[in-house]
């Protein structure tokens, strides 16, 4: 059984940094990419950054491009998002996301999510 968990979200000031991990279990995710997603209160699920699993190629929406870092540990099957330069717009439910790039729709996974909330 495939399990996403996300932790290290919580209250920060605008300006703070945050890192969340995401734990993932169950199946080799090698061809997978690994991504963090968001939502506000009232709006939709939006893309955050991703990672390719092995080769460790990024992107990043350009809301967070240059505040935010993804990364993963293969050893410790986790993929972080570190988080600096907050903002209150930053403000959501972020989660972690894994899916096949060649099936997207179809083979894919979310983890619960993890509130963030920064403080003006």
């Amino acid at each position: 059984q495939v399990q996403l968990v996300e932790s290290g979200g919580g209250l920060v000031q605008a300006g703070g940094s945050l890192r969340l991990f995401c734990a993932a279990s169950g199946r080799t995710f090698r061809t997978y990419r690994m991504g963090w997603f968001r939502q506000a209160p009232g709006k939709e699920r939006e893309f955050v950054a991703h990672i390719t699993w092995c080769g460790g190629s990024t992107f990043y929406a350009d809301s967070v491009k240059g505040r935010f870092t993804i990364s993963n540990d293969k050893s410790q099957n986790t993929v972080y998002l570190q988080m600096n330069g907050l903002k209150p717009e930053d403000t959501a439910v972020y989660y972690c996301n894994a899916r096949n790039p060649v099936a997207p729709a179809t083979d894919a996974y979310w983890g619960q999510g993890t509130q963030v909330t920064v403080s003006s």
